[in-house]
């Protein structure tokens, strides 16, 4: 929409297509018919071994111009980083957990040779400060080697919470309303959500989500489960029949979920860890809680949130600070 030709490999794609103006290649095409042509940069998105890595070793050499977008596990130790499963979701964990250690060795050495070789050219761009922290931490680059080359540009919000404001005076089905796409994820704290509806029978609590957590985890009488995944639509229906948001987290390179709920206005609860702390900056309608506690009194946090009222509409995650920045970096690199 901005006017820039857009060409995209993707390694899942069977057959080239077209998606709302953008090309979609397989890699086999640009293998036989794109390699020719003069692209100004190369986006390497979430990079990984199998594919990008390949990838950069067969064709980084026709690109002048190369930028790296991290979003998560890509560059972690996950074993030092996400939380272990939850009991019914540890089979063969022992191995698996041995199988992902061993990959990340061999993932983070690999990178970081790469990278070291390939800044002079690069771009590293890391949707939090966090994310870059981490990315230092475990390549074990020096950070004065890509000081001048990295950025801290946070993913955007859908328009649906840019264009679309909560509705504190609509009816409220729900005190606290939780949505993930996946429930059995231990990241995700759907057990931190649990604890505090069995601690707070006075209140309704709303869980959104596909997932087995609850067929072997008892769920309160005051907590509804909904057993399906929302679309843009859906969401902002369920946030305004809600009083609050309630969406812990033990891990997260940024959490756009979460900021999409403050964005679009509802008040919201999370964890006190540093990511959150750092995206949430600037945002009043945001409590913290410490995931550890074992008896959290919701009620004190609920008023003390609903007594801000009405607030102006941050547009930290607006697609102005966010994306356009991204395309700011592109036209400084192509000059």
């Amino acid at each position: 929409k901005k006017g820039i030709d857009v060409s995209v490999i993707s390694f899942a794609a069977k057959n080239d297509y077209e998606l709302d103006g953008v090309k979609v290649y397989t890699p086999q095409t640009y293998k036989n018919k794109l390699k020719e042509l003069r692209y100004d940069i190369l986006i390497s998105h979430a990079p990984n071994l199998k594919n990008h890595y390949t990838f950069l070793k067969k064709y980084a050499k026709r690109f002048n111009n190369i930028i790296f977008f991290f979003h998560g596990h890509e560059v972690l130790m996950t074993s030092g980083i996400y939380p272990k499963p939850y009991d019914f979701n540890k089979r063969d964990y022992f191995i698996s957990s041995k199988i992902r250690y061993l990959y990340d060795k061999l993932k983070l050495s690999v990178w970081r040779n790469y990278l070291q070789k390939i800044a002079y050219k690069s771009q590293f761009v890391f949707v939090s400060n966090w994310m870059y922290k981490m990315f230092i931490k475990y390549t074990k680059l020096n950070p004065d080697n890509i000081e001048d080359r990295k950025y801290v540009i946070y993913n955007c919000v859908g328009q649906y919470f840019e264009n679309n404001n909560y509705e504190i005076d609509a009816d409220k089905e729900y005190d606290f309303i939780t949505i993930r796409n996946n429930l059995d994820g231990s990241k995700y704290g759907i057990d931190i959500v649990t604890r505090i509806a069995e601690n707070n029978p006075q209140y309704k609590f709303c869980v959104v989500g596909k997932g087995e957590f609850y067929k072997y985890n008892n769920k309160p009488n005051n907590l509804i489960w909904i057993d399906k995944n929302l679309s843009h639509e859906e969401i902002i229906t369920y946030l305004n029949r809600s009083r609050c948001a309630l969406m812990p987290t033990r891990a997260d390179a940024q959490g756009v979920m979460a900021c999409e709920m403050v964005t679009f206005g509802i008040p919201l609860i999370t964890s006190n860890i540093d990511v959150c702390k750092e995206v949430f900056e600037g945002f009043k309608n945001v409590a913290f809680i410490e995931n550890e506690n074992e008896y959290i009194n919701i009620e004190p946090i609920l008023k003390k949130l609903e007594n801000i009222g009405e607030i102006k509409k941050n547009e930290k995650y607006f697609a102005k600070n966010t994306i356009q920045k991204e395309i700011e970096l592109f036209k400084t690199l192509k000059g």
